[in-house]
């Protein structure tokens, strides 16, 4: 498939929700249906006729009312680590999205990200927590509770409406595309109403001004994303900075949830380069990326996919770390320790 095609893959949808265009007034009548359904799942869940799980440590749902990714993979690295840093022992639960597994499973630094998903082999290898993945959230926090009886605190990725399971704080992220056009799913990227808002704990906004999200007088953290060294996907311990690949042909590579985030940090850091986007948690074949040039530029969430791979050229990866203001894990630790569960 032609570098064209799939960028019109990746963006098709967003291209829609970005307005209130045709297509998506075409697709309001399904939006207010599913509005409905939400509220009603809702309001089973607070009534108690939907059954709900409280575990034996607290639990932090990292999330978002928009489709797609808005940053939450990087902060919930952050929020682990540093809750590490203030003597909690954190482990991590995620759905594992596009992964094979239908069952519980304990994710490995050497897992395969087909098989557990590319998203929780990321946090497995950057946080150093235990994870564990299943589309049963509850169910695969017991098992890491099982198998890890020490931690003391589950911080759950992508589980804002994963309403089984009781959580004591909210966190929901923004990215720069905010709410795009306000509507609900399909006509929009609303998974919740924006008046979910009112019922988090808190708001981080990955690389926009508060005027750009809405917020609801909930407390605002604001986090960017840091990283200017890339390494060898093929040996990690060689390294280079942005200086030594300019003048370079090179070809940007990124399935991720804003394939364009990434392009934009690779131009501010002054290279030039082929954009190829594909959708999220894309499964990379040899032929996606049978490319002529010197490199392969390439975000940490991709890079797990494309290891193992023959590709003609050497492809090097850029992590970044989220740095967050003020201090979310100071906060989490306060809400824990001074007010009740949700």
């Amino acid at each position: 498939m032609p570098p064209s095609r799939r960028n019109a893959d990746a963006g098709g949808l967003a291209a829609i929700w970005r307005r209130r265009g045709p297509t998506a007034c075409l697709l309001l009548p399904f939006s207010l249906l599913f509005v409905v359904l939400v509220a009603l799942r809702r309001a089973l869940y607070r009534a108690g006729l939907l059954h709900r799980e409280r575990l034996p440590v607290p639990v932090v749902v990292v999330g978002n009312i928009t489709v797609g990714g808005t940053g939450k993979t990087p902060l919930v690295i952050h929020l682990a680590l540093a809750l590490r840093v203030l003597g909690q022992r954190p482990g991590i639960v995620s759905r594992g999205y596009r992964g094979d597994t239908t069952d519980v499973a304990e994710v490995m630094p050497g897992s395969d990200p087909g098989v557990v998903g590319d998203e929780p082999l990321l946090l497995a290898r950057r946080s150093g927590c235990p994870v564990f993945v299943g589309r049963d959230r509850t169910a695969a926090a017991r098992a890491l509770l099982a198998a890890y009886p020490e931690c003391d605190v589950i911080v759950a990725d992508d589980g804002l409406q994963h309403y089984r399971l009781v959580r004591d704080v909210e966190i929901a992220v923004f990215d720069e595309r905010g709410v795009m056009n306000g509507w609900s799913l399909p006509a929009g990227p609303l998974r919740e109403p924006v008046a979910r808002l009112a019922q988090v704990d808190a708001v981080v906004l990955n690389g926009i001004t508060v005027s750009r999200a809405p917020t609801l007088d909930r407390p605002v953290f604001v986090m960017r994303l840091l990283g200017d060294s890339f390494h060898r996907l093929d040996d990690p311990r060689l390294t280079c900075s942005a200086v030594d690949l300019v003048g370079k042909k090179l070809h940007a590579v990124a399935g991720i949830g804003t394939p364009q985030r990434f392009f934009d940090r690779l131009s501010e850091m002054g290279l030039s380069f082929a954009e190829h986007a594909f959708a999220d948690h894309h499964s990379f074949r040899v032929e996606d990326l049978a490319l002529a040039g010197d490199a392969i530029l390439t975000t940490e969430k991709d890079a797990v996919k494309l290891a193992g791979l023959s590709l003609p050229i050497p492809v090097w990866v850029l992590p970044v770390t989220a740095e967050v203001s003020p201090d979310l894990a100071e906060f989490v630790l306060e809400k824990l320790n001074g007010h009740p569960s949700a």
